[in-house]
């Protein structure tokens, strides 16, 4: 239990001159933007995600075979943008993978111009979202979490890939002391998990109580913020920022 605790308050509050320095932090951030995006994804745009990529496989194998409430086109739109927001994403790292703060610092950026299209277009569309904004939102949402993802995977921070959880979950059952394990990364796991939670439950409250856009534009001030705080931490001279 003392490793679990200082697992969550390491990545929470992460310690000066940590290996990561405050990219954990960061990335917690950015899985709450997840929850908040795909909330509203499947929520209002029908069944699809726009960033858990593994739900759109299995969605479109639905459509493919008629079954009510998938489309084919809306999972395989979003396959395609995501794939183009990662392949925007790759680049960004190639170039500026020598600095992870400033990785993060203009792949948020970018992301954030993204989701600042998708806030306008759902602020304009009305509810229930009509055919014509329907695409757009998928497209340019779908763009934003594959630059999101890539990013992520270029940081390699473990365990905080801000989108697929199945191998958190899963380690947080295979490394427990009771399994054999060393459990020392579990407090980590614990609030990657919590935080796509936590998203997803916002963006849910949101979208059915108060307005559609709101999860959109939450997402946007955390990605804006993680944007701002990572330029600025992100010096040449932190040690965290190598690769």
């Amino acid at each position: 239990m003392t490793s679990f605790f200082a697992g969550v308050r390491e990545t929470l509050v992460p310690p000066p001159g940590g290996r990561h320095g405050p990219l954990p932090l960061f990335l917690v951030a950015l899985t709450i933007v997840t929850g908040l995006v795909d909330a509203f994804s499947y929520l209002v745009l029908g069944h699809v995600f726009v960033a858990n990529m593994t739900g759109n496989v299995v969605f479109l194998g639905f459509a493919l075979v008629g079954a009510p409430g998938f489309s084919i086109w809306a999972s395989a739109v979003a396959l395609v943008s995501f794939w183009f927001g990662a392949l925007v994403g790759g680049k960004v790292g190639a170039r500026r993978g020598e600095n992870r703060g400033r990785l993060l610092a203009t792949a948020a950026t970018i992301q954030a111009a993204f989701l600042a299209v998708a806030v306008l277009l759902a602020a304009v569309s009305g509810s229930p979202v009509s055919a014509g904004f329907r695409y757009p939102l998928i497209l340019s949402l779908a763009l934003a979490m594959g630059i999101q993802n890539a990013t992520a995977r270029k940081l390699a921070v473990p365990d905080l890939t801000t989108t697929v959880l199945t191998l958190t979950i899963t380690g947080i059952a295979a490394d427990t002391k009771t399994a054999g394990g060393a459990g020392s990364s579990n407090g980590r796991r614990f609030v990657s998990v919590t935080s796509m939670l936590v998203g997803a439950l916002v963006g849910a409250v949101f979208v059915l109580h108060v307005a559609i856009v709101f999860p959109l534009v939450l997402a946007l001030v955390l990605l804006v913020v993680t944007a701002v705080a990572a330029h600025v931490r992100g010096t040449d001279d932190a040690p965290w920022v190598r690769p």
